[in-house]
């Protein structure tokens, strides 16, 4: 098995969705004077690589820790949009429920961008519908958000039950081996929160 990281550096530098305060990333304590070092982050719930709840967008919707550990592993599927996602390729990936579907747009190549936030996927009602129909535990896409105001992809899967995952990277390291995704959020009970997201591929 290869393990492939698909997760953002989450530091000062990361870029942050616009209006949202920065990572901040202060160390208090230090081996030399303290005896050990501490730190203090201080991150929004949606910096870098996150997890979506449906309480993100909806009213009284679930927050992440009322989803077991199941919900964030599961069969990887990957769905190349980089010139458009029409609702063909989804049809050929034949989804099943509980898999994970990486969609790739290719934004996070330039991820440091000025424009990075200014981009997202274009799904259509019809591969909204079909991904809602197919019950995926988790869809996630390599771009900063998975669409823009007014959100409705955003609220129609969360509110069909299927989490979101945005800022991944590296989406391009995975080839047509089959492979498993581990997405795992911290255990909160609020709207999001960072990831480490991995794909495990099978030789």
């Amino acid at each position: 098995m290869k393990l492939i990281d698909l997760t953002m550096n989450l530091n000062a530098g990361t870029p942050v969705y616009p209006g949202d305060p920065r990572v901040e990333l202060e160390t208090i304590t230090t081996v030399v004077k303290d005896g050990f070092q501490d730190s203090v982050l201080r991150v929004d719930t949606h910096n870098g690589t996150h997890i979506d709840a449906p309480g993100h967008m909806l009213t009284g919707g679930a927050m992440l820790d009322a989803f077991g550990p199941e919900r964030f592993v599961g069969p990887g599927v990957l769905v190349d949009g980089r010139h458009g996602f029409g609702l063909e390729a989804f049809l050929r990936a034949e989804l099943q429920p509980g898999a994970i579907v990486l969609l790739r747009t290719g934004f996070s190549d330039h991820y440091l961008d000025a424009n990075y936030y200014d981009q997202a996927p274009e799904l259509s009602e019809a591969v909204v519908a079909y991904l809602v129909e197919r019950r995926p535990s988790l869809v996630a896409v390599d771009a900063g958000s998975i669409d823009a105001e007014p959100f409705a992809v955003h609220k129609a899967l969360l509110g069909g039950n299927i989490l979101i995952a945005e800022n991944l990277t590296g989406l391009s390291q995975l080839g047509k081996a089959a492979f498993e995704v581990m997405a795992l959020p911290l255990k909160l009970n609020v709207d999001g929160s960072p990831a480490r997201i991995i794909a495990r591929v099978s030789d």
